[in-house]
């Protein structure tokens, strides 16, 4: 399963990071982060497991119930 928008803004957030950084971390533009962030756009999966990647390489954790991911969480050590 992969991140919907509302993780991805949360994580982030959470971790004190700008869309353009979440971008640079992922390998992906800003636009792309905003739109989807939005719900404006749903990226190719290549794309949402870049995005997901880039957030728990700082950190972020996303626990799984019945098989889909269900929100997002940080140990202490990780939030900035």
């Amino acid at each position: 399963m992969l991140i919907s928008s509302a993780q991805c803004r949360a994580a982030r957030a959470a971790l004190n990071m700008t869309q353009e950084e979440l971008a640079g971390l992922a390998g992906l533009s800003r636009t792309m982060v905003v739109d989807f962030e939005r719900g404006l756009r749903a990226p190719l999966t290549v794309s949402l497991n870049a995005l997901q990647d880039a957030l728990e390489n700082a950190g972020a954790q996303f626990p799984r119930r019945q098989g889909k991911l269900a929100g997002v969480f940080f140990s202490d050590s990780d939030a900035r």
